[in-house]
């Protein structure tokens, strides 16, 4: 049902509660994409094989994914500042938890407590955020939003492996915690109260699911993100193992591949005007031909750093793209959408981290670029054949709270 937002254009807007929101969402990019940076430390410390270790990513997603279907239906009756505050808590206590975990075990609590966390905190961020400025800011709010989740994926592997090297594994995580904390403290003194607008109902998601196209397009999103968080979670012992980089080259290409998703992303607006068919087709293909250039060269420390800025690159545009494909798909019920978007990322990295475990124990990084090639080459081939792109978008439908989402990983 239309609702009115909570700022109207004659009202000032909350900027610090914005700031607030996106020290959290900074606070969860960087603990999900921790393991990546630090996986040999951790399997190493645990007395774990590396696949094993690579399994916190897989049970971060599992959970993200149960969050991210569940949270608004969950939590209707709750004012969404006490949400938020909850789950800005969890990400800080998740880190704690797997700074002092004894084994494997406690690894997992910890892994567990920050998916919930990260389903529920990115479900809720951007409706929220609208309703914290005037509907001529939004545009402004978002991106500094999304701005702060790109800088953050290009510093948390990067920063996870230099820092790792120095101050071990464990200091890592607690440094996560209290960038939570801060986050945390930021969103109690900002956020003013925001109760529920709307009465959310489970059958919209299967209604939403029966849309044309929508599961063709969530199972391109799965094969594409599948590939990524396979090839990403087990970079730092390809790079190792297979290139024989030293600590400082694995951490220069670690950031090499942020700075190129970087790039990507920031020219994907106008990707997407240009022609968002081909942006959404070509950088699958593109990371097909990237695993099979490290399948070939991996072995050249040159050739690697270059072909994984191509990949990041190419990488960038995919989720800005997805979301705003999405948004026009159902723009009656983007909240929905963006749940299932967010569900369907989170999903694909936890097959993909469990597979690639899988694959990298078996077979080493060989088997890990060969599925994930497989699952690039199927999300491409998904685009080319079965999604079309609405040559004018679609009508605005929404409610206040129903708003544009453009979730990355």
């Amino acid at each position: 049902m239309p609702v009115e937002p909570a700022t109207t254009a004659s009202s000032p807007p909350h900027w610090n509660a914005i700031g607030a929101l996106a020290v959290g969402v900074a606070g969860l990019i960087i603990a999900e994409f921790l393991p990546a940076g630090v996986l040999t430390l951790m399997s190493s410390d645990l007395a774990i094989s590396e696949g094993t270790a690579g399994q916190a990513v897989t049970v971060t997603s599992i959970f993200a994914v149960i969050t991210s279907l569940t949270i608004a239906y969950l939590s209707r009756n709750f004012d969404r500042r006490t949400v938020i505050l909850t789950l800005s808590f969890l990400l800080s206590a998740s880190s704690i938890i797997v700074a002092y975990a004894p084994n494997f075990y406690f690894l997992l609590l910890g892994r567990i407590l920050l998916g919930i966390s990260l389903g529920g905190f990115w479900s809720m961020a951007v409706a929220i955020s609208m309703r914290l400025v005037p509907e001529n800011m939004a545009p402004r709010a978002l991106s500094i939003i999304f701005g702060t989740s790109a800088f953050s994926a290009v510093l948390a592997a990067p920063l996870g492996s230099y820092l790792g090297n120095i101050i071990g594994w464990r200091n890592v995580f607690l440094v996560a915690a209290l960038i939570g904390f801060f986050a945390f403290a930021a969103q109690y003194f900002t956020l003013p109260a925001l109760k529920p607008l709307s009465v959310t109902k489970l059958s919209t998601t299967w209604r939403v699911l029966k849309i044309s196209e929508i599961p063709l397009a969530l199972l391109a999103i799965g094969f594409v993100f599948c590939g990524r968080f396979a090839t990403f979670t087990y970079l730092r012992p390809f790079l190792e193992q297979t290139t024989g980089a030293s600590m400082n080259a694995v951490s220069a290409i670690l950031l090499i591949f942020g700075l190129s998703y970087f790039v990507g992303n920031f020219f994907s607006e106008g990707m997407i005007k240009k022609n968002m068919h081909k942006t959404l087709a070509v950088p699958p293909v593109i990371l097909f031909f990237v695993a099979a250039g490290l399948l070939a060269f991996g072995h050249s420390v040159w050739m690697t750093a270059a072909l994984v800025f191509i990949w990041g690159a190419a990488f960038g545009p995919v989720g800005v793209c997805w979301s705003t494909w999405l948004a026009g798909k159902v723009p009656e019920n983007r909240e929905t959408i963006g749940g299932l978007y967010v569900a369907a990322i989170q999903l694909a990295a936890s097959v993909g981290a469990y597979f690639g475990g899988l694959a990298f124990d078996k077979t080493g990084s060989s088997g890990v670029f060969i599925l994930s090639g497989i699952a690039w080459l199927a999300s491409g081939t998904i685009v080319f054949f079965g999604i079309t792109v609405a040559k004018k978008p679609a009508p605005e439908k929404c409610d206040a709270e129903n708003t544009t989402v453009a979730l990355t990983e």
